[in-house]
């Protein structure tokens, strides 16, 4: 006899896409052919992006960390210390970064957004600024390229120095397939070389053209021929405006302030948050009655002993009536003493 035992394949949602995210990352599972292995990338990436979605600092993270059952849900034979988590942080540069990334992009792009923001790159209290007259501290000045209908991040950009909009641009879009995709920015993309670029890589930028205050540029037509297209912009134009709700959603869900105080170490930590965010719009866009099972089958061997009946039933020729009169008879007479 055969009988199924159908147990669930992932213990939860974001096991599934953690285990999904590497497979795809073609990451090796260990960097180091000899040495100590006693953790997998899998196992450094899962935990790196628990962390991020942690908002806590390390040693607390490691400490609450023995009470989770991520210990072996990720198959963990020992837990590691503050040290080794912070020494993981620095094994990951941006182009492993980068290229965890873009396994999370959506399969069809067709409209983008593009926006820049500022986020606070040091814990420092403003009050206390105020309290001793000192100067704010300087803030991270970030890019987003997102995609309009799935909300995710296709390519970002994080500096600790002021630069203008269409320089960061530039550089996004230069190492970005753009063919056949519609980019949407504001009046500060507002460039005739950042459209040629775009039009380079078979995209379309539409920008707001910049008014301009000078009487004698008033009323006639603004130079280039693609800033020229721009004058009358589309009916979605208006959908520029998901890029910046991206943007206030990480620094509300996610990013208060940056953390870490070098600035690779900046770029790294908004690059975990980024993929960590991704991953978060996939799990929100996921259908909720997803199901994955694991299918056992087991068989059991069946032995069964000759019968052994001290009652016999009445041989077939006696008919029905006959047949139940003798066992009533039979029971009566076992039930008197």
């Amino acid at each position: 006899m055969l009988q199924q035992i159908i147990l669930p394949k992932y213990n939860n949602k974001l096991e599934k896409q953690l285990i999904n995210l590497f497979h795809s990352s073609n990451l090796p599972l260990h960097f180091n052919k000899t040495g100590n292995k006693e953790f997998t990338n899998y196992q450094r990436i899962s935990i790196i992006i628990l962390f991020q979605r942690s908002k806590k600092s390390i040693r607390d993270f490691v400490e609450e960390f023995h009470e989770s059952k991520w210990v072996s849900w990720l198959g963990l034979k020992k837990i590691p210390k503050k040290s080794t988590l912070h020494d993981w942080l620095k094994i990951f540069n941006m182009q492993i970064i980068r290229k965890i990334c873009k396994v999370l992009l959506p399969k069809e792009i067709k409209l983008t957004a593009i926006d820049g923001t500022g986020v606070d790159s040091w814990q420092r209290s403003r009050h206390y600024e105020k309290r001793i007259n000192e100067t704010h501290m300087p803030y991270a000045k970030v890019d987003l390229f997102i995609d309009v209908k799935t909300r995710k991040v296709l390519d970002f950009s994080l500096i600790c120095r002021r630069q203008h909009d269409v320089v960061i641009a530039e550089k996004i879009f230069k190492r970005f397939a753009l063919k056949d995709v519609i980019i949407l920015g504001d009046g500060g993309y507002d460039s005739e070389p950042l459209h040629e670029v775009v039009r380079q890589k078979g995209g379309i930028l539409f920008a707001p053209v910049r008014k301009t205050n000078k009487k004698s540029l008033k009323g006639k037509r603004p130079k280039g021929i693609y800033r020229r297209q721009c004058v009358e912009l589309p009916k979605f134009m208006g959908q520029r405006s998901i890029v910046e709700s991206v943007n206030s959603s990480l620094k509300q869900k996610q990013i208060h302030s940056l953390r870490a105080k070098k600035v690779f170490m900046k770029q790294r930590e908004f690059g975990w948050q980024i993929v960590w965010y991704n991953l978060r719009m996939n799990l929100k866009n996921s259908p909720k009655k997803e199901l994955n099972f694991f299918i056992f089958q087991l068989e059991f061997m069946s032995f069964r002993t000759s019968p052994n009946f001290s009652f016999q039933p009445p041989k077939s020729s006696f008919s029905s009536s006959s047949s139940l009169k003798g066992i009533s008879v039979i029971d009566k007479s076992r039930s008197k003493p």
